[in-house]
């Protein structure tokens, strides 16, 4: 099978499957939405959404968050990983958007990763889902799963590899949900350590060689 016939049938299953694919973090607002992000780095969106109502109840603005402690703030975050390192970083990133942003959250690339705690991923999500721009974020998942599936090659080692080649194969239009397809399969699907290939929908066309029965 070639990569492109591969593409097809992993767009046309999700498109049947999923079509209205989006994230499973919780929020009402932008601001809401990149505390969110930030605090979901290597912690599961579930973990994230048990902590973020009460943090969004004290700080439901940028303002009011730039006003509190790393300490205030970690007792809101204390449950997800690297608690200390992401209460400093949103309280710093308020601060910022106070200063540069008016209290807004930016729009454009390289004003979301001038932000403490923001890096291409986060970035990348927040103009996906915020914005509806077509980008492409790589988490662990992303990764994990277009390399089983047969999308990207073994030489794309980063996920900034991936990122460019997944965007190069998919049409523009599908980016956005083809980042939410990729994630919730590796997320109930096709999981690290125990991947569902005997449940798996695209079992027919993944190249993934050690496929379990």
């Amino acid at each position: 099978m070639t990569k492109k016939e591969r593409y097809a049938r992993f767009i046309a299953y999700f498109q049947e499957a999923m079509p209205e694919a989006n994230t499973e973090l919780h929020y009402e607002s932008p601001f809401q939405l990149l505390c969110a992000v930030m605090l979901s780095a290597q912690c599961t969106d579930k973990r994230v959404n048990m902590v973020t109502p009460a943090l969004f109840e004290a700080y439901p603005t940028p303002q009011r968050l730039s006003e509190a402690t790393q300490e205030e703030v970690l007792s809101y975050v204390k449950s997800v990983s690297y608690p200390n390192s992401k209460a400093m970083h949103l309280v710093e990133m308020a601060k910022r958007l106070m200063e540069r942003h008016g209290g807004e959250v930016p729009s454009d690339f390289d004003e979301l990763v001038a932000l403490p705690g923001v890096g291409r991923k986060t970035a990348n999500v927040m103009l996906s889902v915020a914005f509806n721009e077509s980008r492409m974020a790589v988490d662990t998942h992303v990764f994990r799963v277009s390399h089983r599936i047969g999308l990207v090659s073994e030489k794309c080692t980063t996920p900034y590899a991936v990122e460019k080649e997944l965007v190069k194969n998919i049409p523009q239009e599908h980016i956005p949900r083809a980042h939410h397809w990729l994630i919730l399969h590796g997320r109930y699907v096709c999981k690290s350590q125990r991947p569902l290939c005997a449940d798996c929908g695209i079992r027919a066309f993944c190249a993934y060689k050690a496929k379990r029965m």
